[in-house]
């Protein structure tokens, strides 16, 4: 089975809006793309961070409608900067192309599936309480039969977990399967 991964595209004048607390920055994210701004979660260069380790990437074109957007929501940040060579941003997923299978991290959260079957070999990572619950429901099942972590967890590791199915599930449809 022949996988080949599309490169994704950064935005153009790409800027990057920090937050206090990861909640604020997942929060966030959840609610530009809900309005169909184009965002990305990123960890962003230890030089920049000023709160948590998350922040949204923006198009910096797009400054001024989401601050009037934030402001209309209350939703608290700290900054919106540009990106001008001060650092690369860190990717949050993360693929390792093994002969069958892919791992796919995100954060510190990590799942593994059978190229050939689709089928979920491993989930771990993280620290977070729920994270042998979510081992247990994932692995062995097919990765369109899981569940979605962020629907049965209750952690930051969860919701990373959710993003590493979800990049997972992208790579199989790409695959052809």
């Amino acid at each position: 089975m022949m996988f080949k991964r599309k490169k994704k595209s950064s935005f153009e004048g790409s800027g990057l809006i920090l937050f206090d607390k990861v909640e604020e920055a997942i929060g966030a994210e959840k609610i530009l793309k809900g309005e169909n701004y184009p965002v990305k979660l990123v960890a962003p260069p230890p030089t920049l961070r000023k709160g948590c380790d998350l922040a949204v990437e923006i198009n910096l074109v797009e400054q001024m409608g989401i601050e009037r957007l934030f402001e209309k929501k209350d939703i608290l940040y700290l900054e919106i900067l540009p990106l001008k060579g001060d650092g690369e941003l860190l990717e949050i997923v993360k693929i390792t192309d093994f002969k069958d299978a892919f791992m796919v991290k995100a954060g510190n959260m990590k799942l593994t599936f059978d190229k050939n079957t689709g089928v979920i070999l491993n989930a771990s990572g993280g620290g977070c309480p729920d994270i042998p619950y979510l081992h247990v429901r994932m692995v062995g099942k097919k990765l369109f039969e899981a569940p979605r972590p962020k629907e049965i967890g209750f952690t930051l590791c969860a919701l990373m977990m959710d993003r590493a199915l979800m990049e997972c599930r992208e790579l199989w449809k790409e695959g052809g399967n």
